[in-house]
Order: C-alpha cells, then sequence, then structure tokens
C-alpha cells in the first residue's frame, strides 16, 4: 500500500534520512520544514499520515496538532508525534491532544516504518468497524422476511415466538443460533429480530469473523485498556461492549480461533467480559446471535470447534432452507428486489416476462438469495423498456453452457464498476463464500477483496 506522508521536521539531515527510507518502502514523502510549509501543502493534498516533530522554527508542534483535531477535514488524519528523549511531558499532552501514536528522538528509523505501517492499519480497520456499526445502527430500510414457503414461515414463527418471550425476559437472553448456506439470508434473519424488538433502538453490531484479522480479532471483540499492549496509548470497547443494550451477531462464528472461543464462552455463560490488560470485569447485556454455514458438530468431532461452545450457542437453532427447496419464494423475492432497486435508483419498476420468470424458477441458485438479489439488481438497471426478460438474466448457467454467448455481448451493456462487482460475485459463488479462495482467483489480495465486497455492499 503506497502512502502519502507528510514529513514536518527542521532538522534537514534527519528529514532527509527518513524520506530515504520511505521512499524504499515504497511510499512517497513530503517534507515541510515549517508550520507555514505544511500549511500549503495540507491546502493541496490531504495526507494519509503526518509525522510532526514538536520543535518547529515557526510554532510549536502540538498547538499544530490541536489545530488539526479541530479542523473539519483534517482531523482524520493519523498523527505521529517526534518528541525529544525526556521530553515525556509534550508526549502526554499530545496524546490527550489527539497524536495516533509518537516516537522518541533519536528515532529508530525500522521503528519509524513499523509504527507508520501499523497505524495505518489500524486506522483502516477502525473506520471499517465504524461505519459498519453506523450502517448497522442505523439502517435506512426496515428489514422485510419475504417468502410463503411452509419452511419460512416456519422459520418466521419460530423466530417471532422467540421475541415475544424475550421481550418479557427481565435478565439475560437465549442465545440464537442460525444455520444455513452462503447467502440464504442469516443475516436478514438476524436484522429481523433486532427490528422486532423492544431494544430496536439499540445497536446492531454484525462482526463478521471470517473477515477480522486473526492478531486484531481479540483486541475488537473484548476491547483493551491502556498499557495492555505496544501502541495501546488509550483504553478501547471491544464490539461486544459496544452492542451493549442491543444485538451483537457474530457472523460465521465457525471461523473464531479455538483460543478466542473460549472466551466467547464465558462472555456467553457468565455475562461479563474482561478487556485486554483489564483486572476487573464488566457486566454486558446484549442479544447474542452467532450464524454459520460450516458443520459444527463435524468441526467439534475433528477438534476444530469446543463443544462447550457450540452446547452453549445451540440453545434456540433456527435453519435457514437454501433457495433451491422453496422455489415458491423465487418469484416474491425477485419481485421484492426489483423495487428496492428501482426506488434506489429512482426508476419505475420493471416487469418479468412469464419465460423470465419460469427460467428464475428453474435455476438452482448456488449462491442462493444473495445471488438472486445481484441477478435482479442488473436486471433491471439494464432493462429500458420496462419489461425483463430472460436476455437480461446474467446467472452462472447462462455462461458456462452457452457456448455462442460472447462475454463482449454479455458485458458491453455494463459499466465499468458493474463489471467489477459482477466479476466479484461470480468468483465468490464459485467459492461458495470463501473470500481467500476468491481474491486468489482474481489475482487480489485479501485486503483489496475485502474493500471491494465493502465498496459494492457485498
Amino acid at each position: 500500500m503506497i502512502l502519502n506522508i507528510l514529513l514536518i521536521e527542521d532538522e534537514t539531515l534527519f528529514a532527509k534520512s527518513v524520506m530515504k527510507r520511505l521512499q524504499r518502502e515504497g511510499h512517497t514523502p513530503t517534507i515541510a520544514e515549517t508550520i507555514s510549509d505544511a500549511y500549503m501543502v495540507l491546502e493541496k493534498t490531504l495526507p494519509d499520515i503526518i509525522l510532526l516533530d514538536v520543535r518547529l522554527p515557526d510554532a510549536s508542534g502540538l498547538d499544530f496538532l490541536q489545530v488539526l483535531r479541530e479542523h473539519q477535514t483534517w482531523h482524520v488524519i493519523p498523527v505521529v508525534m517526534m518528541t525529544a528523549y525526556g521530553e515525556l511531558e509534550d508526549a502526554v499532552r499530545a496524546m490527550k491532544l489527539g497524536a495516533t501514536d509518537y516516537l522518541k528522538k533519536p528515532v529508530d528509523l525500522d521503528e519509524l516504518v513499523l509504527t507508520v505501517n501499523k497505524v495505518i492499519q489500524t486506522q483502516k480497520l477502525s473506520q471499517q468497524l465504524d461505519y459498519s456499526h453506523v450502517r448497522e445502527t442505523h439502517g435506512s430500510e426496515p428489514v422485510v422476511m419475504v417468502g410463503q414457503s411452509n419452511a419460512m414461515q416456519a422459520i418466521k414463527q419460530q423466530m417471532e415466538r422467540v421475541i415475544q418471550l424475550v421481550d418479557r425476559a427481565q435478565t439475560e437472553y437465549p442465545v440464537i443460533l442460525i444455520n444455513g448456506e452462503t447467502g440464504t439470508g442469516k443475516d436478514v434473519l438476524a436484522r429481523y429480530y433486532h427490528q422486532s424488538g423492544k431494544w430496536r433502538d439499540k445497536p446492531f453490531v454484525h462482526v463478521d469473523c471470517a473477515a477480522l484479522p486473526k492478531d486484531l480479532i481479540e483486541a475488537e471483540l473484548f476491547g483493551y485498556e491502556r498499557g495492555a499492549f505496544t501502541n495501546a496509548h488509550q483504553a478501547k470497547a471491544g464490539l461486544i461492549e459496544v452492542a451493549e443494550d442491543g444485538t451483537l451477531f457474530l457472523d460465521e462464528v465457525g471461523e473464531l480461533p479455538l483460543e478466542l472461543q473460549s472466551k466467547l464462552l464465558n462472555v456467553l455463560e457468565r455475562r461479563q467480559i474482561r478487556r485486554i490488560g483489564a483486572t476487573q470485569e464488566r457486566a454486558v447485556n446484549a442479544h447474542f446471535i452467532a450464524a454459520t454455514n460450516r458443520d459444527l458438530p463435524q468441526m467439534v468431532a475433528d477438534g476444530e470447534f469446543r463443544s462447550d461452545l457450540y452446547f452453549r450457542l445451540n440453545v434456540i437453532q433456527l435453519q435457514m432452507p437454501p433457495l433451491r427447496e422453496r422455489k415458491i419464494d423465487i418469484a416474491p423475492l425477485a419481485a421484492h428486489f426489483v423495487e428496492m432497486v428501482a426506488r434506489r435508483y429512482g426508476l419505475k419498476p420493471p416487469v418479468f416476462t412469464e419465460t423470465a420468470v419460469s427460467a428464475l424458477q428453474d435455476y438452482d441458485w448456488p449462491g442462493n438469495i444473495r445471488e438472486l438479489q445481484h441477478v435482479v439488481e442488473r436486471a433491471v438497471m439494464m432493462s429500458a423498456d420496462g419489461l425483463i426478460d430472460v436476455s437480461q438474466l446474467i446467472m452462472q448457467t447462462t455462461i458456462t453452457t452457452s457456448q455462442q454467448l460472447d462475454p463482449v455481448e454479455v458485458l458491453g451493456h455494463m459499466t465499468l464498476e458493474q463489471v467489477e462487482k459482477y466479476l466479484l460475485e461470480k468468483a465468490l459463488e464459485r467459492t461458495a463464500g470463501n473470500v481467500s479462495r476468491a481474491a486468489r482467483e482474481l489475482g487480489l489480495t485479501r485486503m483489496a477483496m475485502r474493500y471491494r465486497m465493502e465498496k459494492y455492499q457485498l
């Protein structure tokens, strides 16, 4: 990842050494010897990170830090302060003013590179988690459970029964486990539970256990105290605490590392959490929902999942059926997605032809509801005459079995972003939602894959 780094430093030799080292790492550094020069740089471009000396010729770096943190645009830039040895008070004040980290002079260049990389990674993950939290807590559209099949009606009735009982509960709430293939709507069922209860105005925190980096997942889930580890300069609540009085949705719980499963079990059993580095526990009173597409009993037998955690999660189990087993729901779901997409883009909802409906119902939908939603979205965007016919339905078998179909003809009416989203969807369908395998197929890093999935809300 190439970073634009602003170094504000008046010691010329040191500044040049830092610049050369950052360039060797592939970054693009810019040097400003004074605060005045720094203002000129910031007026032209927004750097990814600022390395700021405390002592500068025309002003104090600490005063400049305060200006940055109060600025409407610049406040988001992470700042690493550089203080001379022994100036502990400056370092303390810098952290209170909102510095992301600090380095002691003389600065070790290896340590500087490590600090820059860690600050950027932490900042990026924090932004993703904050965005996810805001999006889940303040969703713009209410969740609708679409489906007339016996299986879906039974699941809806079971969930509504659970919600009624939980509404009456005064203490802890039962844990819910949702099983089902990738794309069957496990997250929709979790949101339906949240929005249907008295706690609907509380946070809904969606944690993708497969997406969080393994070296950060414990800190993100359980939180940490100041000084718990290197660069833990201030305490931070974990996602379990953030979900207090609301709902914590542990998506793909089967991907949770074994060493953290015992900690999660302790939280579920005792409704107490201990941050990393803390000596005291905190009470948590959230609604816990876990979901997985894995065979947890088989994972228990293989030693990949704790049996006691499985039994604790499996208090109330709901099984989401695959779409191929409830074909009566395909047409209502497709109509629902047409309404959603048309409303989003300000279009008049197109209508499916009879042959299009038959094609939808004859398809096996290996990607389940998620695949159906994406197929319908493409069809709505490509429909110009108010009708959706078979020619607008680009499904997996359409491409793999039809020899006469030209890829240019299939993709030629899409924008570049639509093509990119389409390729991502197909890679995820082929790999049954395995992000790492899909990334390898597309020649992307896992981080780049996650970025694009977040971009297109996949």
